[in-house]
């Protein structure tokens, strides 16, 4: 065997006589069974009108792909041409199945994106309903603070009449109005929102006195100068100390009384809502997560079907892309192992190889 023909079969480049020139473009039409069982059945996916070229000879067999490889690695010409040519034709083969590969991900990104949200209103509506599971009524004493604010009202109505039955002699045609101004001036004290009474730890001046004392004995004293007039002395007195200690206390105890009960009225409003919106909103709750529940699991089996229709075509286009980086690889070695022998060999023989 001549050195030439070990040459040869060391390419592998035995050539067939029915082969024409390699390095021509000239190209026939390609059996389409490369991609006969692409998806099709995908009703929702966009079919692309995109033409697949005229498969070259030398892309549908290995051996002559390897003769390929060896002439262009004998001759002048750079590999990047070929292989542009390989990833162009692969590259309109797998167009349409890239386009329904990225449109189907697309439907699946939505869809993850909807369930994510019905999931992300299910926690939250399930952290509301334990909440409010755990919500307990306050205790509050209303029917009690009710009670003594009546008491309170009582006191100071009784005040006014004491009064009054006790300037009327003096003062016998506006006596109604006069009592009402004593008794008003007397707890001029339940302005001050704090009494000294009960700040232990506040210093206590003059002033404080004056203004918490002053008003309350100036009208028990007024009281006590009218009925020493038309009563005894002694219960003159015991009017004197009796409206000045009502005048003292009782401004500040209705006062009291009016906030304790606003804010234990506001607690038992707050307890029969909170009764009442542990059965109607846990209702609306639940029925709200159960639809939720049943969407997702629609959604979900949506999802399920897209991704069995998108197997196919990524199993398609994975074993195109595999195809293509073999033939390219394939292509490269050859070319590379004929380039490494083109400078140990004459013109003449190169020649020869390629005829």
């Amino acid at each position: 065997m001549s050195f030439l023909d070990r040459l040869k079969n060391w390419f592998r480049s035995e050539i067939p006589a029915d082969i024409p020139n390699y390095e021509a473009s000239a190209v026939t039409a390609e059996p389409q069974n490369e991609v006969s069982n692409q998806i099709t059945s995908l009703a929702e996916v966009p079919v692309s009108t995109t033409e697949t070229p005229l498969t070259p000879f030398w892309l549908e067999n290995e051996d002559a792909l390897r003769d390929e490889g060896v002439i262009f690695g004998l001759s002048d010409s750079k590999s990047e041409e070929k292989t542009g040519a390989i990833r162009n034709y692969f590259s309109h083969k797998t167009a349409d199945l890239e386009k329904s590969v990225e449109y189907l991900s697309e439907k699946i990104g939505e869809l993850n994106l909807f369930i994510g949200q019905k999931e992300t209103r299910i926690n939250e509506l399930k952290d509301k309903a334990q909440t409010l599971e755990n919500r307990e009524v306050v205790n509050h004493y209303l029917p009690r603070t009710i009670v003594g604010l009546l008491l309170s009202l009582a006191m100071c109505v009784g005040n006014y009449y004491l009064i009054d039955e006790s300037i009327q002699p003096n003062f016998p045609q506006n006596h109604f109005f006069i009592a009402l101004g004593v008794l008003l001036a007397g707890m001029f004290n339940l302005f001050n929102p704090k009494s000294l009474f009960h700040e232990k730890d506040a210093p206590v001046s003059w002033r404080n006195a004056l203004e918490e004392i002053g008003m309350p004995l100036a009208a028990s004293v007024f009281v006590f100068v009218q009925a020493l007039e038309h009563q005894s002395t002694v219960r003159a007195l015991a009017l004197l100390l009796f409206s000045f200690f009502l005048f003292l206390f009782a401004g500040k105890l209705l006062l009291s009384n009016l906030t304790v009960t606003k804010n234990d009225m506001s607690l038992w409003l707050g307890n029969r809502k909170l009764k009442s919106d542990k059965i109607s909103k846990a209702g609306e709750w639940d029925v709200e997560l159960n639809r939720l529940t049943n969407e997702i699991d629609d959604l979900r089996i949506q999802k399920w079907k897209i991704v069995d229709e998108l197997k196919a075509p990524e199993a398609e286009l994975k074993r195109l892309n595999e195809k293509r980086d073999m033939m390219i690889k394939l292509f490269e070695s050859e070319f590379n192992l004929a380039r490494s022998y083109r400078e140990k060999l004459t013109s003449k023989q190169i020649k020869k190889i390629l005829e």
